[in-house]
Formats: structure tokens, sequence, C-alpha cells
């Protein structure tokens, strides 16, 4: 904590109050103001808000081939219905309609199917940039909501009543409750000296959009080599989002393959399944690393989705982890409210943090014994997750468990 805080702006008077600041306008801040900007106090009034971003406002999303996506899950979706959001993303989102998961060089298959689940699809792919017009899309109804961009945080003093904030434009705000969705190297974390549990996977993710010779006809693809998992999600404009997992150099030296040669180099390693690879994208590197934050609220404060943990994106459930946590935080605030209780106590944060964990304990250890599992090529190890590849495909509890994971629930 600051003792005190040294820009001239503070002076009682010159601040401006809001009851709940956020921290990341991103997807996981925008999100998180679209969940609270409907809630009513005990006198009617809404919460006021303050979003406090560093990058300006980017007025026109013009696409391309090569844009960053995310996989929704099915709860994703429906959360983003219920918030009034889908409506500016459906027309754009590709539907998943089957998962198909299989082994190189082995037998072990697996395929789930969304309509043995009574749903139209398990998840959807859209471009990260439509899901944030559709968020700012969706906000632009609330009158109780104040931008600061680009901007951020300067200092922070936590008091027994409120948290007081510079920003580095000069401006001071305090707030009763600050909220950190400002991702995986949060500002808001490292103020309040909260430590962080790393693990590196010794591992990198090549992300590239192709299109391919075959349609793929709403199938996701998780196929499993000898170097680690690739994942091709199906796109609009029959493109797909490959995401391919390797070890640092490998990914290095395929990133600097030209793209005749990556192409060939991807076709060999995922197979057949949707034929040649007829255009391959700008190809970008990430090392892959877990992140955990040892706690995840603080006084007054809360940390929310990359903030609080980032996972390898084996199983494509990162960003769909963070939606769960808005959601249950904007309901603990929500019963708050009703209640007339102060939403910054530490009793209703520390709800969210137990609420929460063990939803995210799941998926961790889901995706850590993916990578484990998968990128090992102990004989035995390869014959025990063949058979596990089968027996998931044919045990129907086995596989719902998995499924209602997946499509996040």
């Amino acid at each position: 904590m600051t003792d005190e805080l040294t820009v001239n702006a503070l002076a009682e008077g010159e601040l401006n109050h809001f009851d709940v600041v956020i921290s990341g306008g991103g997807l996981s801040g925008a999100l998180m103001a679209l969940s609270l900007a409907p809630l009513k106090q005990a006198n009617g009034q809404p919460l006021s808000i303050a979003i406090v971003e560093a990058n300006p406002v980017v007025k026109d999303v013009s696409l391309s081939f090569d844009d960053r996506v995310l996989a929704l899950s099915h709860g994703t979706s429906a959360y983003l219905q219920a918030l009034g959001a889908w409506q500016y993303l459906q027309q754009d989102a590709e539907a998943i309609k089957t998962i198909h998961i299989s082994d190189r060089g082995h037998y072990g298959k697996a395929r789930v199917y969304a309509e043995d689940h009574q749903v139209p699809a398990l998840g959807y792919v859209v471009e990260m940039a439509l899901i944030g017009k559709a968020l700012l899309k969706s906000l632009e109804s609330f009158s109780n909501i104040c931008w600061y961009r680009p901007d951020s945080i300067a200092k922070i003093h936590w008091q027994t009543d409120k948290v007081t904030l510079a920003l580095n434009s000069g401006q001071g705000l305090t707030t009763k409750l600050l909220l950190g969705c400002d991702g995986g190297m949060s500002a808001c974390r490292e103020f309040a000296n909260i430590k962080v549990r790393q693990q590196s996977y010794r591992q990198s993710a090549l992300i590239a959009n192709v299109s391919t010779a075959i349609p793929h006809s709403g199938v996701a693809y998780e196929r499993f080599t000898e170097t680690g998992p690739i994942a091709m999600l199906p796109l609009s404009g029959n493109r797909c989002s490959l995401v391919w997992t390797l070890t640092p150099q490998q990914a290095e030296e395929i990133q600097g393959l030209d793209d005749q040669a990556f192409k060939r180099a991807l076709e060999d390693a995922f197979s057949s399944y949707l034929g040649q690879i007829t255009q391959a994208g700008e190809r970008f590197v990430y090392p892959l690393n877990l992140i955990q934050a040892e706690q995840q609220v603080y006084h007054r404060m809360a940390l929310v989705g990359n903030a609080s943990h980032t996972i390898h994106p084996i199983a494509g459930q990162g960003f769909n982890l963070g939606v769960r946590d808005v959601e249950q935080l904007a309901a603990l605030i929500k019963a708050a409210l009703e209640q007339k209780q102060d939403i910054g106590n530490f009793a209703l944060l520390s709800n969210y943090q137990e609420q929460r964990a063990a939803d995210q304990q799941q998926v961790i250890t889901l995706t850590d014994s993916l990578v484990t599992l998968f990128s090992n090529r102990l004989p035995p190890l390869v014959v025990g997750r063949n058979i596990g590849l089968k027996v998931l495909n044919y045990l129907s509890p086995l596989k719902n468990a998995f499924v209602q994971k997946t499509m996040g629930y």
C-alpha cells in the first residue's frame, strides 16, 4: 500500500467518486461493466461505474484474414445473450457443431456432437475485435458509465471505507470497489503486492488463420501430435483458426518458414481431415505459462479473468473461465445491493473467491492433465490415452462430464 498520494490533483474536492472503478476496458472489463450497469441501488439509482483503459478508443473495426479469434463456450454465448450483446455477434459467430479429438499415428478418437446434448452448438468462434465491438455497442445504452481513456492507474491508496486512485493523467478517483480486469500483467495485482504462482509449460503457441480445401462444416479439431496439440477451430468464410503447440525452438522455426513450406508442415502434422491448406495467414508465437494469483481479493478489490489466472489454451477455456468470474461476481454484487450491503465489504469479496475456486481449479487441472498426457510419448501413456479417447467416445457419463465443462457449465 502507498501511505499517501502525491499527485496534486488528488486534493479533496478534485476527486471524482464512483461506486465501482474497473481497471482495464478490454473484453473482461467491458463485460464486467455491462454486467453491473443495469443494477440498481436501494435508492433506485444505478451504480456509477468508471472504466480506466490504457488504449484509445478504436472507432472503426475493419476485419482481415489474420484477426485473432476466441472460442466462446455455450455458457458464454448464453450469458452474452442475457446481457443483450449476443445480437451484435450472432451473425458473425461460427457455430461449433462437432468436436473431433484424435492422436496422430494412433487409433484413439473421440467425437462430441451438439445434437446429442440438445443444443444448436457446443460453442462459437468469433473474432476478438467483434466481441469488443459488441460489448461497447451494448454499453452505449447506459449513461452511468464513464470512460477514462487513454489513461492508467499511477497509485492506489486503500482506506477503510474507500479506495483512492491517482491516474497518470493527473485525475483522481475514489470508489467503494476496485475491480482488476487488467490482464495477465495486472497493475492492480502489482499495487496490492499479490504474489503469483507461475509455471512455464516450456511450450509456445503458434497462432494463424488458414483456409482449407475441404469445408470445416462446423467441426472443431483437437489433434495431439508428438510436439503438442493442434487445434483447428471453424471460422466464418471457410477459414480455420490454428493454435499449434510446439517447443519454443520448433515454433520459431515453423514461424520462419515460407508459406508453401509452412502449409506442407501443417498438412503433415494435422493429417488429411480438411485436405490441403490453401491459404495461410500471418503467424504469431506466444510462450505458454500458467499464472495464478495467490489471492484474488484484497481490501475493497477483486481480480477478474486473466488478472487472476492465465491458463494453457489446450482446452480453449481461458476467456470462458473469466466470463464465469464476471458472472459470479456480478451476481454477488446484485445480491448485496438488494440487501443494502456495502458492495466493497470483504465478506462479499471472500465469497467471490471461495465460490470461484472449484471451477477454476477444475479447469486448470483439466488443462494441466491434457498437456501432460498428450505431450508424453512414453508407450504406456500413449496406449492409455488412446484407450481413454475410445472410452470417452462410448462412456456417456464420462463424456457428459467432459462436455459440460467444455460448454462452460
